[in-house]
């Protein structure tokens, strides 16, 4: 028998076939929330049960998922002579990268402290190589750190290793930090950095010289309470980068409640506890400054708890639509109606709930066209138990959860999975999934046998109509575990293969370099819009290389609070040249370009509107 809720007598046992038979709960009402256990036993292939109560933030029995639990990683051959895997694990000694992350947990458990933090790969001085800018906590109401924090922002030095130019380029972030987004929203030609965080976020300008200018009161991107991830895109085709910031929940130290589990331990209490809040829309009004259009836009109409947002076409009208991940409310899919206004259509399009019409704990989120049927796709990481969504389009603003036939839903189970993003690590031309993961709850390898506090990373291989988990296979980094939360993408040596940076909390980041992208031919293509937005958010490329014809958009964001490489790596295999690339340019320059003669294995930037290829040196 095991208890349940704090100052609960309620408890449970398992029947023969591995289901729950409750008896009828007594808890405390101020700590009461209702946990829908029902869609997970229904997922093992049990009864549903009689909903179960709890104050922590996800309680399962011991043993439920016994079935579940996520096999033992395969420890690598020693017999085969010096073997090349897919991804290294780079060490701070090879780096130089030594900045370690800090939640700043206490015994009070307030859940920002779990939830942090992002990262990106940018090109902060136009050099060419992909830098490095991490985000940590800070002094705030709920955490004093004994000594300063800061963010960290490492310059690429074209070698293999970085260099700590933080103050230099004073970036370090003034409080509790959470995620980052990249853009240039002034079109200057220099990425300028929003670092979103627990009260107040920052606008880092680029000033073109090594170092930026905090311009928040002036631009009037604040965003006052728990901004989570942000992302920039151009919502009314004007030509400017607009940005969305998603707000995850109402938090205030004074109102944080004590949860538990009934084993006398505080943990991090259930998200429904937390009152849901508006998001921020933000529109670019071309001279520095923002004006917030969040109600009339329609976004603050939806109240949420918004983690990672991605903005994609999901119709291919022309307009970018926003799909937000929510933690225990209906993921939100913001359809773009043009005029300034967008519909909420998540439940319509089934993308709100899960298939027995029950919210989960919506984390990462991403946006590709997996399939290449010429319609975006969407993806969602959750909670353990929940199951990852892969949502294919149906073409009528609707989706089917196909994680299960994928293959995806079987690996996933047990896992709690954060950043994510949908890349071709192989340079076969089909875009892969890799996924960081970690459950929420540091404490709860004492009550679950089936789950882990740290979790290893995924990695999927795109076969077609389903993806391969190839994690034991790519590395001995994916037989170690982690508390994985965000996750960015980016070529840090130009070698074309697409290395991963990994944020973990409470813990050093990792730097995984890519050894396989290189065995196939590709060739990157950096975008410069002129009449459209400066970083081409919105844009579609579109090749051939032979028998391999792919397509390929670039979305604004997508994963969980972190940035990506800007650059878009198109794989064609072992084939020997690509006959044609062209690039639909998003409005309102809205131009179809074709491209002949290009090279391959290099890095090249197209302008908009000029036709000519500049290829790196």
């Amino acid at each position: 028998m095991v208890a349940l809720g704090e100052g609960s007598s309620k408890t449970e046992h398992l029947s023969n076939d591995g289901c729950i038979i409750p008896s009828k709960p007594r808890i405390r009402v101020r700590s009461l929330f209702l946990f829908r256990f029902a869609s997970v036993i229904k997922t093992l292939g049990c009864m549903s049960p009689k909903p179960i109560f709890s104050s922590s933030r996800r309680l399962f029995l011991k043993g439920v998922l016994g079935s579940a639990v996520l096999s033992e990683f395969s420890r690598f051959s020693a017999a085969l002579p010096n073997p090349v895997f897919a991804f290294e694990e780079v060490p701070p000694s090879a780096s130089g990268i030594k900045w370690v992350h800090t939640a700043g947990k206490s015994s009070q458990k307030y859940f920002p402290e779990t939830t942090g933090a992002g990262c990106a790969f940018f090109d902060y001085d136009n050099d060419g190589w992909m830098d490095i800018y991490l985000v940590n906590s800070g002094k705030t109401d709920f955490f004093t750190p004994s000594s300063p924090l800061r963010n960290a922002l490492y310059r690429n030095n074209r070698d293999g290793t970085f260099t700590d130019v933080t103050e230099k380029a004073g970036v370090s972030g003034n409080g509790y930090g959470m995620g980052v987004t990249v853009g240039d929203y002034d079109g200057d030609g220099f990425q300028d950095l929003y670092v979103t965080q627990v009260g107040r976020s920052i606008l880092y300008h680029n000033n073109g010289n090594g170092t930026f200018t905090d311009v928040t009161e002036k631009a009037g991107v604040a965003a006052p309470g728990w901004a989570s991830s942000a992302v920039w895109f151009d919502y009314d085709n004007d030509g400017r980068l607009d940005l969305y910031v998603g707000q995850f929940a109402e938090f205030d130290k004074a109102k944080a409640l004590p949860c538990g589990t009934g084993d006398g331990k505080r943990h991090y209490c259930d998200p429904r506890l937390s009152a849901s809040r508006p998001s921020w829309l933000f529109h670019n009004n071309g001279d520095g400054t923002f004006t917030d259009v969040s109600r009339e836009s329609g976004i603050a109409g939806s109240l949420g708890k918004a983690w990672q947002a991605v903005a994609t076409d999901i119709n291919n009208d022309g307009w970018m639509d926003l799909f937000v991940a929510n933690d225990t409310v209906g993921n939100f899919l913001f359809a773009n109606r043009g005029g300034g206004r967008f519909e909420e259509i998540g439940i319509q399009a089934d993308v709100a709930y899960n298939a027995d019409g029950r919210t989960r704990s919506g984390m990462g989120a991403d946006s590709e066209d997996f399939n290449q049927d010429g319609w975006m796709d969407l993806f969602l990481s959750d909670l353990n138990a929940e199951v990852y969504s892969l949502y294919e389009n149906k073409h009528d603003e609707s989706f089917t959860d196909v994680a299960a036939s994928s293959g995806i839903a079987k690996v996933t189970r047990s896992m709690s999975g954060w950043g994510l993003k949908f890349f071709d690590y192989d340079n076969d031309g089909e875009l892969d999934l890799i996924i960081a993961n970690g459950s929420p709850d540091d404490l709860i390898e004492e009550i679950y046998d089936a789950f882990k506090y740290r979790e290893p990373l995924l990695l999927f291989q795109n076969k077609g109509n389903t993806f391969t988990d190839v994690s034991r296979q790519s590395g001995p980094v994916f037989s170690k575990s982690f508390s994985g939360r965000g996750l960015a993408l980016g070529d840090f040596n130009n070698d074309g293969a697409i290395d991963v940076l990994v944020s973990v909390n409470d813990g050093a980041p990792l730097l995984l370099r890519n050894n396989i992208g290189t065995e196939n031919h590709w060739l990157g293509v950096r975008l410069v819009g002129k009449k459209s937005n400066p970083d081409a958010v919105g844009a579609r490329l579109t090749y051939q290389a032979g028998d391999l014809k792919r397509t390929r958009m670039k979305v604004g964001g997508g994963g969980y609070l972190s940035s990506h490489d800007p650059r878009v790596v198109l794989g064609i295999g072992k084939r020997k040249k690509i006959d044609w690339l062209e690039v639909k340019w998003p409005q309102p320059g809205g131009s179809l370009e074709r491209f002949i003669s290009l090279p391959i294995d290099r890095y090249i930037t197209l302008h908009e509107g000029t036709g000519k290829v500049d290829v790196a040196g």
